[in-house]
């Protein structure tokens, strides 16, 4: 089918503006952060960076998918484009100056009243990553995947770039007695040079996004952002329990578990977490190219046949990169710290979570399209919910591994809630149930890898390639997932059958 194949290309090019990125930021970053910090240290980044997700849902409180839609709706397009944008500089701009103005509050409720510069630091990245979030949605509403793709990979390069001067060059320039490194660097300042590289790498990027962002007559339409608002903080507020789901763990562990031990888990988890984390990095592609392209296929014929195809080979190709991951994990695992690989016993479990919450990013698209948003709060709450219950009460007893199974539970509640609210309102035949030979074969692979012992680690590629091997030629025969692939099946075949 010629969209699902436009889906799938510009898929592929989101891909390099999210999975390089991560990539490098896995390949080089977390490889150093787990070599430079113990696990106190990098519980600090992994806890920072768990409020940074609350904090930018708030702050973009869900105009990007306001933009999207009413960049449908209204015929003045730059209007639309230029309300929402003033609407998020004028937030990101006071919250950066009322963090600042009551650092020592927001420092001590935090517990960082001892190093009230890293929230300094994480305030200024987040009010700018925050401000730039409509300009890159206007990138990607014009297509602009790969001038996205690009300004992303820019981002990272030179926060990598950065943090490898800061961690590697100026320690080594220090020593050496350099008058201008010691100017403005000082190695008891530590961890916080990574809050210190992030703002250069954003701060960068909005630089050269600015002749982007302005090339269009500033107008604020009172009325239309009366409008967007009543859309869009529905979003907000659902994203606010996605949120609780996504990194409720990492905020709330160093607080159950005990501050004599809990920043030390928080970084053990977070390490085994990043490796698990690389299934999310093809939601959000998928994502970036998907909600686009889901508003703009709403009102086509045969637009649920679409949604119900792309739902399909979605879970296939997700259920590829679980296996991957999983199957070669004795790989992956080099990506973190030799003190930090304990955790990658996490992996199969919040990968699984990751799978179920891609299945709920598809099927979300119900209540986008018709105005009922406020489905999206019961629903994430719901799961958000579970996230709570399971890490208050289960944390102390089985420690983060009561966190990854929270993932699972969470995601699940939200699937069969979603399915459930859109019977009734836009009910779509997605044929869940054929799917779930193709979920129960995964697992029973990753659950005999896991147990199984090898002694060569030829034969264990070997074994485990096989197992994929054989789980790709299944869905080749029973769904034609190769035929698909290589853009020779339609959904009109895909629906006769």
């Amino acid at each position: 089918m010629n969209e699902v194949r436009i889906l799938a290309r510009q898929t592929f090019i989101y891909g390099f503006g999210t999975i390089v990125p991560r990539f490098l930021n896995y390949g080089i970053l977390t490889f150093l952060y787990t070599r430079l910090f113990d696990k106190g240290e990098y519980g600090v980044v992994t806890e920072l960076y768990g409020w940074m997700v609350f904090l930018l849902i708030i702050l973009t409180y869900g105009m990007e998918t306001g933009f999207f839609r009413y960049a449908q709706k209204e015929e003045d397009y730059e209007k639309v484009y230029s309300t929402s944008m003033i609407s998020l500089l004028f937030s990101s701009a006071l919250f950066l100056i009322l963090v600042n103005l009551f650092i020592a509050p927001v420092a001590s409720a935090l517990k960082y009243e001892d190093n009230p510069g890293y929230i300094r630091l994480f305030a200024a990245i987040v009010a700018t990553d925050a401000f730039m979030a409509i300009p890159f949605a206007r990138l990607r509403r014009e297509n602009k995947a790969l001038l996205f793709s690009v300004l992303k990979i820019f981002n990272v390069l030179i926060t990598v770039a950065a943090v490898l001067f800061l961690f590697v060059i100026a320690p080594g320039l220090y020593e050496k007695d350099s008058r201008l490194v010691s100017s403005f660097y000082n190695p008891a300042y530590g961890v916080g040079y990574v809050f210190v590289a992030n703002l250069i790498g954003s701060v960068s990027t909005l630089i050269v996004l600015l002749p982007y962002t302005f090339r269009v007559k500033l107008l604020f339409d009172r009325h239309l952002w009366f409008r967007m608002i009543s859309y869009s903080l529905p979003l907000m507020i659902a994203g606010l329990g996605g949120a609780v789901n996504e990194t409720l763990d990492k905020v709330i562990m160093r607080r159950v578990a005990g501050e004599e031990t809990g920043l030390e888990m928080v970084g053990e988890y977070g390490a085994g977490y990043k490796i698990a984390v690389l299934m999310s990095l093809f939601i959000q592609m998928f994502r970036f190219a998907a909600e686009p392209f889901f508003f703009e296929r709403a009102k086509r014929e045969g637009a649920k046949a679409t949604y119900a195809y792309v739902m399909k080979y979605f879970i296939l190709a997700m259920l590829l990169v679980y296996l991957v991951i999983n199957l070669y994990i004795n790989g992956f695992k080099y990506i973190i710290g030799e003190s930090f690989r304990e955790s990658v016993k996490v992996v199969p479990v919040v990968g699984m979570g990751y799978l179920l919450y891609g299945i709920y990013v598809n099927h979300s698209i119900w209540y986008k399209l018709n105005d009922l948003t406020r489905f999206g709060i019961y629903i994430t709450f719901s799961g958000a919910l579970v996230t709570v219950l399971i890490n208050v009460f289960l944390i102390p007893s089985y420690g983060y591994m009561a966190s990854a199974w929270a993932h699972v539970a969470s995601y699940g509640v939200m699937i069969i809630l979603s399915f459930i609210m859109a019977e009734k309102r836009y009910k779509i035949d997605y044929g869940m149930i054929k799917m779930l030979p193709y979920f129960v074969i995964a697992v029973m692979i990753v659950v005999f890898v896991n147990f199984a012992r090898y002694n060569n680690t030829a034969v264990e590629l070997l074994i485990n390639t096989m197992l994929l091997v054989s789980f790709i030629l299944f869905a080749q025969y029973r769904d034609k997932l190769l035929t698909v692939i290589f853009g020779k099946e339609n959904v009109e075949n895909q629906n006769n059958k």
